[in-house]
């Protein structure tokens, strides 16, 4: 389905906008200009970029557009200050994204998709399926919409919103790089967490670019009978083949994988599960730790996340099998915006 036929100048790099600029007869330095309002100063809109003659605006407003988001609602936790953005798409779709405070700085969590087709029965992302992907402008404008609310600069950002970011590569790799860039927001790689459910051939992919990113892929299982059960996505790529795709990526990029667990009552949580898990990761000699995560809650999902003993026992044995392990701090429950709680929607119009 094409929602936009204009030109998008916020998904473009600076050769790109050159290029775009020569179609129009214009000369390549306005270029740099334009990247600078967009990226720097972050404008919504033509009429702001004021060191560009009213003309060349006119034309850019009848050839291009700025993608972007609309907030509709903001949610802020009465637990930890954690806050949940509700952004409208130009379509009327809508997406979340989720702004954590931190001693070290302020991380948002993106979404890449308006929902997410990988069928994970513990996501309320999935529930709906996808609707279509994001561009790298709309990921943009989710930092760039919250950074301007908070009043206070991003350090880092997590893909780990609705979508799987692999599924919507050529689109999220183009954000990457645009994040990156020393003339935009210029943050640094390693600053970025992206989120995978395991789509091996675009893992092998990503790690050919040989970039600086955290890679987390979403385990949650020590075998594939358990997988398979709660994880669609293992009945074509197996642990087997996705753990080899991890030790090519960390050992192309030296780079550690974290291996993200939720923990389910009686699911995967037993001693056997840790040990099994531990064994794996083991004999696979794969730089890596694991981030344990108690399954939340999802109100059209009955599983339970498990109780706090067996998350600090199922911690133990995997650090007992020398296995390096933290729990994750849980961030924004209350209002529905931790880990695996985020989900598309559709703006209602008035009349």
């Amino acid at each position: 389905m094409v929602l936009m036929t204009k030109r998008d100048l916020k998904s473009m790099d600076t050769e790109e906008l050159e290029l775009f600029l020569g179609e129009m007869g214009e000369p390549k330095f306005r270029a740099k200009q334009i990247f600078d309002w967009l990226h720097q100063k972050q404008v919504d809109s033509f009429e702001e970029m004021t060191n560009l003659s009213k003309s060349l605006r006119e034309k850019l407003a009848e050839q291009a557009r700025l993608s972007g988001v609309e907030m509709v609602k903001k949610l802020v936790s009465q637990v930890d200050g954690t806050r949940k953005y509700l952004f409208a798409l130009e379509n009327g779709s809508i997406i979340e994204s989720v702004l954590m405070k931190y001693e070290y700085g302020n991380t948002v969590c993106i979404s890449t998709q308006a929902g997410c087709r990988m069928g994970c029965q513990f996501c309320a992302s999935t529930l709906d399926g996808v609707e279509r992907s994001l561009t790298a402008g709309e990921m943009l404008s989710q930092v760039y919409a919250i950074q301007k609310d908070c009043g206070e600069r991003i350090h880092g950002v997590v893909l780990m919103g609705s979508g799987e970011p692999l599924d919507n590569y050529e689109n999220v790799l183009k954000f990457l790089r645009l994040i990156n860039d020393e003339k935009g927001q210029n943050m640094g790689q390693r600053h970025i967490t992206l989120s995978t459910c395991g789509l091996v051939e675009k893992m092998m992919d990503l790690a050919e670019e040989e970039l600086q990113i955290t890679l987390a892929v979403s385990l949650h299982a020590s075998n594939d009978e358990i997988r398979n059960q709660i994880m669609p996505i293992s009945k074509a790529y197996p642990m087997e083949k996705l753990l080899d795709a991890c030790k090519y990526y960390a050992d192309r990029t030296k780079r550690r994988i974290t291996f993200e667990y939720a923990l389910m009552q009686g699911v995967n949580d037993s001693d056997a599960c840790a040990k099994e898990l531990a064994k794996r990761l083991r004999q696979k000699h794969i730089l890596c730790h694991v981030n344990l995560i108690p399954v939340n809650d999802v109100k059209e999902r009955d599983f339970v996340k498990s109780s706090e003993e067996r998350v600090k026992r199922f911690a133990a044995v995997l650090q007992e099998n020398g296995i390096e392990t933290t729990v994750r701090r849980r961030l924004g429950s209350d209002i529905d915006a931790a880990c695996g709680q985020l989900r598309r929607g559709y703006l209602k119009k008035e009349g």
